[in-house]
């Protein structure tokens, strides 16, 4: 929780200092990214099992990232 906290204060200083974010928006985003990077892998999943692979590879997410 809070080093995502931490990465989300990172990232928005780049684009205005002294931003300020509610814990409930927080956790959102949290959320949120949390759903997108299960369905990417879920799908990478799917494209390295269709090649026969068990192992996810880079590609794999890259296809995964196109066909989204």
């Amino acid at each position: 929780k809070l080093p995502f906290q931490r990465l989300v204060r990172e990232i928005a200083q780049n684009f205005k200092t002294d931003l300020r974010f509610q814990s409930s928006a927080a956790m959102a985003l949290q959320e949120a990214s949390e759903a997108y990077l299960v369905g990417l892998f879920e799908d990478a999943n799917l494209c390295a099992i269709h090649t026969k692979r068990v192992t996810i590879m880079p590609k794999d997410i890259q296809l995964a990232r196109r066909s989204a």
